[in-house]
């Protein structure tokens, strides 16, 4: 078992005076800096009341203290929750009644009531720092976490009316950083820039990979991948670029404009939704040099498996080998182990499977199953199968999965055609539902929607067509920049249609 707590990433590192670890907002922080900046934000945490095994929410705007705090957090046992800038509500007061923390971390006005009337301490970033700046820089005297205590809570959502927190131990999280940061490869010469929200696993991860690898984490607010993103990448000498598919069509919109602004980008991975084939293509082309890794994961495990730098080139089709120490397979409806080539449901293994959900053990129970006392094998709820080569290969997710004719169609299969045709930006499937009956295929771009049905059947067999198109301006995203197909199903129906 690995006596490593996640702040000994920050912590077990022999850095050059002065490595810069973290920059946002204009302000540099080296690694030196950001250690001692935790050792004094946790005495002000601890002086908030926050002993091991509470909870601590924050919002996860683009602030230098962030990270300072998360560490904090570690080093006192406490167990965070980042969650996006934009959660109010109904959904902000159920996660602070399902965390209950002793202190929420944000500065909207709404947020701050919300959190009264559930009788939470509030606080802003900026006020933490102030009084951190006179605390001291030594350890709290308190009791020290052990690998097996949980440090993170990430709340996700899901097939649930209300979104459900996974746990995370540091074990787990610390496991889960170094398998992944021996694939990627990140290196203390890499400015990672991530635009990425915290509240989101991909971007939140990327600031344990830094700090793995003495890398330097520049932290973008999304304002910053706007019209002026070419020149942001440049002016920070971003090597790194972790991306999902809308912000990497951007990318390549503003490369295929400005001929003459090239970022010094050498590797762009991706996860969380698959990457159109003519943006990677694209991409490429306007950067000679660019690597692409792509990956394939959940939050209930981080990662499951990652590609070689541009391996897709050569196995199209796959989403990558498994991470060292775990094991992928599928099995069938009756839990059984497929072999090689059999399609099922992708079931993972591993140190890197997380503890379950948060106050929900009849979820836990469902989908992380455990026997013959082995690691709990993750029920991921996504389709596909592994090769003989040990390669994973996605179909979709059980919602993306949905007969039509009588056949079994893969909504990312027709997405993933649909983006081919010449016109198309972006597409989306909504299945078949009790209110409508048919798959409904929605897309953004030029092309009429009777034109992409009639190109579609030239690209996969017409049974796999969906009866009905829909054109829209753009397809709405979530906070992570995923499209968002629960919004999709409430547009409005004076859009162009067929």
């Amino acid at each position: 078992m690995s006596t490593e707590l996640l702040h000994h990433l920050l912590d077990r590192h022999r850095r050059t005076p002065g490595l810069p670890a973290v920059t946002a907002g204009g302000t540099t922080l080296s690694y030196e800096q950001l250690a001692d900046a935790s050792h004094r934000m946790s005495h002000v945490l601890h002086d908030h009341g926050l002993r091991r095994g509470d909870r601590l929410v924050l919002t996860g705007t683009c602030n230098l203290h962030l990270p300072v705090v998360l560490y904090a957090a570690s080093r006192l046992g406490v167990i965070f929750s980042v969650i996006h800038e934009e959660v109010r509500g109904d959904v902000l007061a159920h996660i602070l009644r399902d965390s209950d923390p002793e202190l929420f971390v944000t500065s909207d006005p709404d947020g701050q009531a919300a959190a009264r009337e559930q009788g939470v301490l509030t606080a802003t970033l900026d006020q933490l720092a102030q009084l951190s700046a006179t605390a001291p820089g030594t350890p709290v005297r308190t009791a020290s976490p052990v690998p097996v205590d949980p440090v993170c809570l990430i709340y996700t959502s899901g097939t649930t009316a209300m979104p459900k927190a996974v746990v995370s131990t540091h074990e787990q999280v610390v496991f889960a950083t170094r398998a992944i940061a021996r694939r990627l490869r990140y290196a203390q010469r890499d400015v990672i820039y991530n635009a990425l929200p915290l509240s989101f696993d991909y971007g939140l991860y990327q600031v344990f990979l830094a700090a793995a690898a003495d890398a330097h984490l520049h932290l973008a607010a999304a304002a910053e991948t706007g019209p002026a993103f070419l020149k942001n990448l440049n002016r920070a000498g971003a090597t790194v670029l972790p991306a999902v598919p809308p912000l990497a069509a951007g990318l390549l919109r503003l490369l295929l404009r400005r001929h003459n602004e090239r970022p010094p980008l050498r590797l762009m991975t991706n996860t969380g939704a698959a990457m159109p084939g003519d943006v990677l293509t694209g991409l490429r082309r306007s950067l000679p040099d660019l690597k692409i890794q792509l990956m394939y994961g959940l939050t209930e495990c981080k990662r499951v498996s990652i590609l070689e730098p541009d391996e897709d080139l050569l196995r199209s089709g796959t989403v990558g080998r498994p991470l060292d120490g775990t094991e992928v397979f599928t099995v069938d409806e009756a839990g059984e182990r497929q072999p090689a080539g059999q399609p099922g449901e992708i079931t993972v293994r591993g140190p890197h499977v997380m503890a379950g959900y948060w106050k929900r053990p009849d979820l836990t129970a469902e989908r992380f199953v455990c026997r013959e006392g082995l690691f709990p094998e993750l029920r991921t709820g996504d389709y596909g199968f592994v090769d003989e080569d040990g390669y994973l290969h996605f179909d979709g997710r059980r919602d993306d999965v949905y007969k039509q004719q009588g056949f079994r169609v893969s909504a990312i299969e027709v997405e993933a055609a649909a983006r081919r045709l010449p016109g198309v930006e972006t597409a989306a499937v909504l299945p078949p539902t009790h209110d409508r009956p048919e798959a409904l295929l929605v897309t953004a771009g030029a092309a009429e929607p009777t034109d992409v049905l009639r190109l579609l059947r030239a690209e996969i067999e017409a049974y796999k067509v969906p009866p009905r198109c829909l054109r829209l301006p753009a397809l709405p995203t979530n906070a992570n920049g995923k499209i968002d197909k629960k919004r999709l199903t409430e547009l409005s129906p004076e859009a162009s249609r067929v």
